[in-house]
């Protein structure tokens, strides 16, 4: 089945040129997931009896999803594409999803929302990795 983010990349009128179009699809696919659990990891820490505790968490947790939901913006427009901003945005996101994987990894034992959030955190940061690495 094509997902809507294959259907978007295929329907652009002008050619895309040599990017993958496969780690292209998956990167901004994985971006879209990271920030939705980022997103929803923040509201349940916000809903934890020891929310003082979970402040460096929710902050991570905030940054992350706004930074994904930039660079799948970013990814998704090809008119004008510009390798060292993409190459910029990617470096970033792959940063902070590696720093807010490792935040909630180290609650992930307490809460599981941060366990989940944790896995979408690394599957983001490899992807922008991947991505990064055929760009060149």
């Amino acid at each position: 089945m094509t997902s809507t983010v294959e259907e978007m990349l295929a329907t652009h009128p002008a050619d895309l040129g040599s990017i993958d179009q496969a780690k292209l699809t998956r990167c901004i696919e994985e971006c879209i997931a990271c920030a939705q659990a980022c997103t929803a990891c923040a509201d349940a820490c916000l809903s934890e009896g020891m929310v003082s505790e979970l402040t460096k968490c929710i902050r991570t947790d905030m940054d992350c999803a706004d930074i994904c939901t930039a660079t799948a913006a970013v990814l998704s427009r090809h008119t004008g594409y510009d390798a060292n901003v993409t190459g910029a945005i990617l470096t970033a996101c792959a940063a902070v999803c590696k720093a807010c994987g490792d935040e909630c990894a180290s609650h992930a034992d307490a809460h599981e929302h941060c366990r989940v959030c944790a896995g979408a955190c690394r599957s983001c940061e490899e992807a922008c990795n991947e991505l990064l690495a055929v760009l060149g």
